[in-house]
């Protein structure tokens, strides 16, 4: 939660977090782009070893990529220290010129804020130098009232804002929307609540006679982020054909895709949330490319099985 008191000398740090497919990319990319935060240092956590969000932002900003582990838990230390190298270059500056004064983090989709934050106020180095000035937390309004019915993060992480923007509402029944609002308002009455679709303002629907949402009981296994590497040679088409019926099997387990693929038109940025592929975008070559690599996120999910599936698919194209 936010700092109360954070010194001008402070680096400040805005946290965006939210669950896997929230949009969190894409509103970042549109504040950067409307210049919501001036000249931010990126923080990018991703929990899987792959990273893709990075190549997104690194031809323009710079950029420190934390992947392999959740900046809450596995990824924690990761976090810490490249946050006290920021604060250590930004003591050893000599003057305002050239000083870093902002951080803005993206936490992965499966990051608790308020775990981060915690982790932030007991370094006693950080404590000092630097102020998490707001959490941000996305969320899907399309969604979110299944997050928050079966997943208990989903809930950590709307407790843990100070301003929740919902995505997606265009996608979203009206009344759904108002539903999850309510719910929103139970959760974090503290929380300012706006919405955005594709990174622009939008107006929030009526909410007040609406019923909040039942919530999380959930024992299932824990998500997990899974690397699949692509067959080299691979046919987009046939690739693209193997992924949606993989999404149609298995959306359920499988909560998120990323990667970036070659093919004819170009290298293209691949997203996906359970069954829904957004569509592809072309993306600038660049040396942080790792293509012809997914990660699949979710549970359950057979990494060498989904790699002879795939083989198998691709094998009279090959």
């Amino acid at each position: 939660m936010t700092t109360p008191d954070f010194g001008a000398d402070r680096l400040k740090l805005v946290l965006v977090g939210g669950y896997l497919g929230a949009g969190k990319s894409t509103w970042l990319r549109h504040q950067l782009y409307a210049g919501t935060f001036q000249a931010p240092h990126l923080i990018i956590n991703e929990a899987a070893e792959l990273a893709v969000d990075d190549a997104i932002f690194a031809d323009r900003y710079p950029v420190t990529l934390l992947s392999g582990g959740c900046a809450c838990c596995d990824g924690r230390e990761a976090l810490l220290t490249a946050l006290r190298q920021l604060c250590d270059q930004r003591s050893r500056a000599a003057g305002p010129q050239g000083r870093t004064s902002l951080a803005v983090l993206e936490t992965s989709g499966l990051a608790d804020p308020g775990a981060i934050a915690q982790a932030l106020r007991a370094d006693p180095m950080l404590a000092f130098h630097l102020a998490l000035s707001e959490t941000i937390v996305l969320v899907d309004a399309q969604n979110g009232a299944a997050q928050l019915a079966s997943e208990p993060l989903g809930r950590a992480q709307i407790e843990a804002a100070d301003r929740l923007v919902l995505t997606k509402t265009d996608l979203a029944a009206p009344d759904d929307t108002a539903r999850l609002i309510a719910t929103l308002r139970r959760l974090a009455p503290g929380a300012a609540i706006t919405a955005d679709i594709r990174g622009e303002a939008t107006a929030l629907p009526d909410a007040i006679d609406a019923a909040p949402l039942p919530l999380a009981k959930d024992d299932r296994a824990p998500i997990q982020p899974v690397q699949i590497t692509l067959p080299e040679g691979l046919d987009w088409a046939a690739f693209a054909v193997w992924l949606s019926a993989l999404l149609t099997a298995h959306g359920n387990d499988i909560v998120r895709v990323k990667g970036t693929v070659q093919t004819p038109a170009g290298r293209l940025l691949l997203q996906g949330i359970r069954t829904h592929v957004q569509p592809p975008e072309i993306l600038p070559d660049s040396d942080l490319a790792r293509d012809g690599t997914i990660v699949l996120i979710g549970r359950n999910i057979d990494a060498e099985r989904i790699t002879r599936s795939i083989t198998r698919f691709a094998a009279p194209l090959l």
